[in-house]
């Protein structure tokens, strides 16, 4: 396609929501599949619900996915400025011009009239809707109200009878019997425009070739053939893009955190999945394939590799699921093609937030170990809080590995101590051979004497690769939990300790 240019126009009024991110993505991925722009444009013409907090919410969201456009807030761009509350006297004239062409009217009908309008509609059965008092008042009663100081608002004038039918590039063609339109409001009596008048304008002024916006704005777009008609301007390609549903499918996706069957917490907005440790490609990749693929089983794609594949017609015509246990799945894959060092460097603020005293250094040696076994970041801390802790809690009975005894558990402490204090380093290469030759001439399984270890050295029957795990801990402090490990498995042996002895007696 040629000249293709695309925009994004948010109301910034909370935080950013996925759905509007994945709404941003599709639009960004067609600029960028067919060499065209991408516009990031501002709809804050509602300043009671605009929030400032929001938009730079929403920009911050944006940087950290890695989008970029080409005309907008930070970067200008010819048809600058790119908020519409700085932009009301363009919308203001061409509201004008559409009342002098005869195509929109001054509507002088006070709230309280609107008010009891509807009231009496709503006791009559009547469906909602202005009921065309000022359509065609005279020009003497027009000008008797104008006198009177009252602001009018402008409303477009809706043909009475026929149809309006537009076709929309997913859906085909639709048509909406004009008796169903009323005569909604362009311009409010303060002077700013309403969406329908404010982002069409816009959208003519910037050249919008194709208006990818949610499905939800379908029954409104009737309302805008007929603006452009009014103006006799050439309306672009619509495409609705469907929604994205809960994780059960039922309904649009919450704007608030969603809870699951199995009771858990899901984040909505962009910057929670970012606090909960997403990575960007990961749900760059994710929404992507939110309602949009590539082919049946693809499911892994780099940014360049869906901008090469994306194509309108794969857009889906119904809504799609979010699966979270998806995004967790890709997540999981895309941590584990970092290199330790970006692992490193991405991990390294949750694991300080977590209240670890860890450095670069520290988390780009922890990284390799731990890789395999997150699914996001936030995984790090509980992984590897172990390594920080001056002293473990665990019951001392757990360095019992089933099917030894316990003086087997103590000669392994014993003979672990000797071999860990007196080898040349804490490589794998160099201890592995003699701690497995220990466990042979024992004649324990590797699993037992292993097992014994690692609850001594991490507390935890599961952890990241012991060996490693040793090499990263230091021979120092590796000794002195062997050692503490061996005071507390005889102190199980006394003859004096209590059948039960409580988890925090044994705390060190």
């Amino acid at each position: 396609m040629s000249n293709v240019r695309v925009r994004f126009a948010p109301s910034p009024t909370g935080p950013f929501h996925v759905g509007g991110a994945r709404t941003l993505l599709l639009n960004w991925l067609f600029a960028r599949r067919e060499g065209g722009q991408f516009i990031l444009r501002i709809e804050d013409t509602d300043r009671t619900r605009f929030q400032e907090e929001a938009l730079q919410d929403m920009l911050a969201s944006m940087h950290w996915l890695g989008l970029d456009w080409d005309e907008g807030p930070e970067v200008g761009g010819p048809h600058a400025p790119y908020f519409q509350s700085q932009r009301t006297s363009i919308y203001q004239e061409h509201a004008q011009r559409l009342v002098e062409a005869g195509n929109a009217y001054k509507c002088f009908c006070s709230k309280e009239r609107l008010d009891v309008m509807r009231d009496d509609q709503q006791r009559r059965g009547q469906a909602p809707g202005y009921d065309r008092c000022c359509r065609d008042l005279p020009p003497a009663e027009r000008a008797k109200q104008e006198a009177r100081g009252i602001i009018p608002t402008i409303r477009l004038k809706v043909p009475i009878t026929g149809e309006t039918a537009f076709d929309d590039y997913l859906r085909g063609r639709i048509s909406v019997q004009n008796s169903q339109l009323e005569d909604l409001i362009l311009l409010k009596s303060d002077g700013f425009p309403t969406y329908h008048l404010a982002h069409l304008v816009d959208d003519h002024i910037m050249q919008i070739s194709h208006v990818m916006r949610a499905e939800e704005w379908i029954p409104s777009t009737a309302y805008h053939i007929l603006i452009y008609d009014a103006f006799g301007w050439t309306p672009p390609t619509f495409v609705h893009l469907p929604d994205i549903l809960s994780p059960d499918g039922k309904g649009k996706m919450s704007k608030r955190k969603i809870v699951t069957a199995d009771g858990r917490e899901h984040p909505v907005a962009v910057r929670e999945f970012r606090e909960a440790g997403y990575l960007p490609e990961a749900l760059f990749n994710f929404l992507a394939l939110t309602g949009w693929s590539y082919d049946d089983k693809t499911e892994l794609l780099t940014r360049q590799q869906i901008i090469e594949h994306f194509d309108l017609d794969h857009i889906s015509r119904s809504g799609a699921k979010f699966g979270y246990d998806k995004l967790d799945w890709m997540n999981g894959q895309y941590i584990r093609m970092l290199d330790a060092e970006d692992l490193a460097t991405r991990m390294l603020p949750f694991l300080q937030n977590a209240g670890l005293p860890a450095d670069l250094a520290v988390s780009r040696d922890i990284a390799p170990l731990i890789r395999e076994r997150m699914v996001k970041l936030t995984d790090a801390p509980a992984l590897i809080d172990f390594l920080f802790a001056e002293h473990l809690s665990y019951d001392a009975a757990r360095l019992i590995q089933k099917g030894m005894t316990r003086a087997q558990a103590q000669r392994v402490l014993a003979e672990s101590h000797q071999i860990i204090g007196s080898a040349a380093s804490l490589d794998e290469a160099v201890i592995e051979p003699q701690l497995k030759a220990k466990a042979d001439e024992m004649g324990l399984k590797a699993r037992q004497f292993f097992g014994t270890l690692r609850i001594a050295a991490t507390g935890r029957e599961v952890s990241p690769p012991l060996l490693g795990t040793l090499a990263v801990m230091g021979r120092e402090k590796t000794l002195a939990r062997i050692a503490r490990a061996q005071e507390m498995l005889a102190a199980l042996d006394s003859p004096d300790r209590p059948e039960q002895q409580t988890h925090q007696e044994l705390r060190s």
